[in-house]
């Protein structure tokens, strides 16, 4: 009996998984590039971040208007699993906390995104319509974990703290020098519940 695995079942196989891994290579340095220079940035930039060619990225992406909407959706799903990812050893507020972070990476896409796709007001609407609907259970159940341990308040509504990051990373496209990560380490040093005073049984 043959071992051999270069059969054309197999092939198309390592073909198809083959474009995926270039795909998600491209999505990956292409949300980066675009969090360090925004969503006009060269596709050279983003060939040089890849390793891969400009030939692949406009293969798979011909228009900038399709690149970011598939940046703008991987990192949609990327944050959307963060519900279904068993925390590591990392506290539920240390866990919020680098959730946010990743969150303002994409806020800085869907910033360009309307930019991007020009006319098409429906289709950002609709965009924007699904992040909303799919983020804000994740940021709900990481904002009610973080204060069932006693880390942060427990009277956030998770809508209210979604406009609070949204708004404040507005400002990067409008003042110079806007720290917005700045920001929002003091937004969310508020929600931090003070540690609470040791007890007459406990060493002072």
């Amino acid at each position: 009996m043959s071992t051999d695995n270069t059969s054309p079942l197999n092939v198309g196989r390592q073909k198809r998984s083959d474009v995926r891994r270039n795909e998600q290579m491209l999505l990956d340095a292409a949300a980066a590039v675009f969090v360090r220079a925004g969503v006009d940035a060269p596709v050279r930039e983003i060939a040089a971040e890849s390793g891969l060619g400009m030939g692949t990225i406009y293969r798979h992406f011909p228009t900038r208007a399709d690149l970011v909407v598939a940046v703008f959706r991987h990192q949609l799903d990327a944050l959307a699993a963060a519900a279904h990812i068993p925390p590591a050893a990392d506290t539920p507020y240390e866990v919020l906390r680098l959730w946010v972070d990743r969150f303002a990476d994409f806020l800085v896409t869907k910033h360009g995104l309307a930019e991007a796709l020009h006319s098409d007001q429906a289709g950002f609407e609709s965009l924007h319509a699904e992040f909303v609907e799919r983020l804000l259970p994740v940021l709900d159940q990481l904002l009610k974990a973080s204060a069932a341990a006693g880390y942060t308040r427990a009277d956030i509504r998770a809508y209210d703290f979604m406009l609070g990051i949204g708004n404040l990373c507005i400002g990067v496209e409008t003042f110079p020098n806007y720290q917005a990560r700045r920001m929002i380490d003091l937004l969310l040093d508020g929600l931090a519940q003070p540690a609470p005073a040791p007890t007459d049984s406990e060493p002072k």
